[in-house]
């Protein structure tokens, strides 16, 4: 499995309604697209949240690496941002572990999302680096118990050594929905969904990716 985001940040008096209205014509597109666990549609608002841009930043997960391939380079579906955006840096990382919470259920939507971005640290001891992922992947597996998580993923990128943590929650209200680990944590940047495309989400293995 691979995740992939790209962040298209906009002027500060860019309206964003022409963001959702994009958001609201291309869902379908990708609604039942194979080989695509889920596309979250991603926004931030200048001022909301803390956030000090407007952005648009989706984030997918890939179930298959050849549709992952076709929808960048193969005429797939990303020639459509570069046309309008130009071609932004598309970061990838691969996905070493996928927790459903209980939101999920019946919730076709969650409300709101929150991204951790961190270096792994560097330790001569080559075993840290398993010790260091098995820690992350249990405190990925405590926080997705929480009764607001949707879907939480794990996945690291070994160009930049840094882990994502990303997590799907059902309310947009960070001081309701959100577990205190993911609430409080200054590495954290959130997002609100005004769609989440998963074709294939259920078929996402659970747990750890080996």
């Amino acid at each position: 499995m691979l995740a992939k985001q790209y962040e298209i940040t906009l002027p500060a008096d860019y309206d964003l309604d022409v963001i959702r209205r994009r958001i609201k014509a291309g869902a379908p597109l990708l609604d039942d697209r194979p080989g695509l666990g889920f596309k979250a549609w991603l926004l931030r608002e200048r001022g909301v949240d803390g956030s000090p841009v407007h952005q648009y930043a989706p984030l997918y997960v890939w179930r298959s690496d050849g549709e992952a391939a076709r929808f960048l380079v193969g005429g797939g579906g990303f020639e459509n941002i570069v046309r309008d955006f130009g071609r932004p840096t598309v970061h990838h990382w691969t996905v070493l572990a996928h927790f459903s919470g209980p939101a999920r259920a019946g919730l076709p939507v969650p409300g709101a999302a929150t991204r951790r971005l961190t270096a792994v640290p560097v330790a001569q001891d080559p075993r840290a680096l398993a010790a260091h992922v098995d820690d992350e992947v249990e405190q990925l597996r405590e926080l997705a118990r929480h009764p607001a998580v949707h879907t939480a993923v794990l996945a690291l990128d070994p160009a930049r050594w840094e882990l994502l943590r990303f997590v799907l929650h059902a309310d947009p209200d960070p001081d309701t929905d959100t577990p205190a680990a993911t609430r409080d944590d200054p590495t954290t940047v959130r997002f609100a969904v005004p769609h989440l495309s998963a074709p294939e989400l259920s078929a996402l293995p659970e747990g750890r990716a080996w």
